[in-house]
């Protein structure tokens, strides 16, 4: 008779049982920390754990012993950013109020560290931190105390919208960085160009005309206020009458 064989083990960090004893020179929380430098300064692209060696005076083998792959490293990066993501008590007394701040909050985050949403939206990634698991438990706990009889359905049409809308103004500021000029300057350069190839579509010609007057930062946020209050809006018919 054949022996079973043995289950995939789970595709996490978290999941494995930690091997080796930190080493005082080189201990896990100082690779994650040199690797979110890494990160936000050059992306996930210019990350790899021969360059995260080199910053941190030490030989690759030294890093495996601590991360034993790269998608490993970027998980415990994406948990320790999570950290920084602010989520009101579930006692709020307004519950719209709360979840705006935290949906808020994550996209702060998501914006500091341009890096995380796209890695977040990453098929085959295991989120299962600490950090991320608070986050997903506090915010569970502010829409059941609101009466939402799903909590778990208004989380994933909150994120959903939070982690689109973070992705795609992360990259746009990436680009905006890469090319050396502030956001209103790009914007500035980017403008006749646009114009033009909007000349025959009116509408599209009177957008691009008034959003020359406006603050682009202030842009942004407004669009991602306009969009979070349609999503809570949405939630908010889910409520028991």
């Amino acid at each position: 008779m054949a022996a079973k064989a043995k289950p995939n083990p789970i595709p996490s960090v978290w999941a494995r049982q930690k091997q080796e004893p930190e080493q005082p020179a080189l201990s896990r929380a100082a690779i994650v920390r040199e690797a979110i430098a890494m990160l936000d300064a050059d992306g996930v692209e210019a990350l790899s754990m021969r360059k995260l060696a080199a910053r941190l005076n030490a030989g690759a083998t030294s890093l495996y012993r601590h991360v034993a792959t790269k998608d490993e490293l970027m998980e415990l990066a994406v948990d320790e950013a999570a950290a920084e993501i602010r989520v009101p008590p579930a006692d709020s007394p307004d519950w719209r109020a709360a979840v705006t701040e935290a949906a808020g909050s994550f996209r702060a985050t998501a914006l500091r560290h341009p890096w995380v949403s796209s890695v977040m939206g990453q098929a085959g990634l295991v989120y299962l931190g600490p950090n991320l698991m608070s986050f997903s438990e506090r915010l569970a706990s502010l829409f059941i105390a609101a009466g939402f009889p799903e909590p778990d359905q208004a989380i994933s049409t909150l994120l959903a919208y939070t982690l689109g809308m973070s992705t795609t103004e992360a990259a746009w500021l990436t680009t905006v960085a890469r090319s050396g000029q502030t956001e209103a300057e790009f914007i500035a350069r980017l403008m006749p160009a646009a114009q033009e190839a909007a000349a025959d579509h009116t509408n599209l010609a009177a957008a691009y005309a008034a959003s020359e007057r406006r603050d682009p930062a202030r842009d942004r946020d407004a669009k991602f206020a306009h969009g979070l209050d349609v999503v809570l809006d949405g939630l908010a018919l889910r409520l028991p009458r």
